[in-house]
């Protein structure tokens, strides 16, 4: 599309959270769509349960606290469409809201911040990682005991700022943080390992964001979907469908990634995998399985369906326990 003149046409409101990391990805979408519209973008700053609790997310429940005020002033007119990041998002998506845009996916990786500049397989033993997810206190631990670490994971809640603050004060060792984050406020160059895929799963939709509007501004959302990624939006519809399988909230300790097989010579197949695990990585139940690249929302979300019924039959459903939403 090309851009379009701005005239006398009234700013387009964005909502967003107030984090120095929603700023910055609701800043970049901001500027896509000046590019698409020709019209100026004004961010409206709002902020969220999820921002005011310092209760860990597991025990408010995760799924919708960082995303319902948002909703709430889309439904009510405050503004005109809203930027989360998807991996924040309920898997049912309301009627009265169009989920119009999943950009391009960012690096879905998780990162270590360690003192002294240290990986994971160097950290000393008893070393303290802090983290706020269980999906990843899960991997670590599972992957302690498989290669003969000990570590403790530690429950933190923070930004970026207090997260990292955390090792800097010499509090902890190393915390977990995703790589998108870091890498759109600038500051991946503070990571010390990057946490291959095979080891720590991402959170279903990590490192994509979500752009909402009202379903009833039929205008707009064709103007947003214009910044859509039809590999990524096939990609994370294939996670959460997983997730929502698994009839698991975004706090359960549930990890997802679809991608394309490294070895493959054509794009045409996909790879879904998920790991399912008690937080003490006693035990996990990880699978995977390829099937066409989905060319739809439907062939999408049966591929995360398909895995989902063949973990939930290697006992899933009893590792999410009390977290299962």
């Amino acid at each position: 599309m090309t851009e379009r003149a701005s005239g006398t046409e009234r700013p387009l409101r964005l909502g967003t959270r107030r984090s120095k990391l929603a700023m910055a990805q609701s800043g970049h979408v901001a500027e896509a769509v000046r590019r698409l519209t020709g019209r100026p973008v004004e961010l409206v700053e709002i902020t969220t349960y999820g921002d005011t609790s310092r209760e860990q997310l597991a025990q408010i429940g995760g799924t919708g606290v960082f995303v319902t005020a948002l909703r709430d002033a889309l439904l009510a007119g405050e503004v005109d469409f809203a930027v989360h990041s998807l991996k924040d998002l309920p898997t049912t998506q309301p009627g009265d809201l169009a989920l119009a845009a999943i950009p391009r996916r960012e690096d879905p990786r998780d990162v270590l911040v360690a003192r002294d500049g240290l990986t994971l397989d160097r950290l000393p033993q008893g070393a303290r990682i802090g983290t706020g997810s269980p999906r990843r206190m899960a991997q670590l631990n599972a992957y302690a005991r498989s290669h003969g670490l000990q570590i403790e994971t530690v429950p933190i809640r923070g930004n970026v700022d207090t997260r990292i603050g955390f090792v800097r004060s010499g509090e902890l060792d190393a915390v977990v943080l995703a790589a998108a984050g870091l890498n759109r406020i600038g500051r991946i160059d503070e990571a010390t390992d990057f946490l291959p895929v095979d080891a720590i799963l991402p959170a279903p939709g990590q490192g994509a964001l979500a752009v909402e509007c009202p379903a009833a501004d039929t205008a707009l959302a064709a103007t947003l979907a214009e910044l859509d990624d039809p590999h990524t939006r096939a990609a994370v519809t294939a996670e959460r469908s997983l997730l929502a399988a698994l009839e698991a909230g975004c706090s359960a300790p549930v990890g997802a990634l679809a991608d394309l097989p490294a070895d493959e010579q054509a794009v045409h197949e996909m790879r879904l995998r998920g790991v399912v695990g008690t937080t003490d990585g006693s035990t996990l139940v990880q699978l995977s399985i390829t099937g066409p690249v989905p060319t739809s929302h439907d062939e999408a979300v049966a591929l995360g369906r398909e895995l989902a019924s063949e973990m939930l039959a290697k006992g899933a459903a009893g590792l999410m326990g009390e977290r299962a939403l």
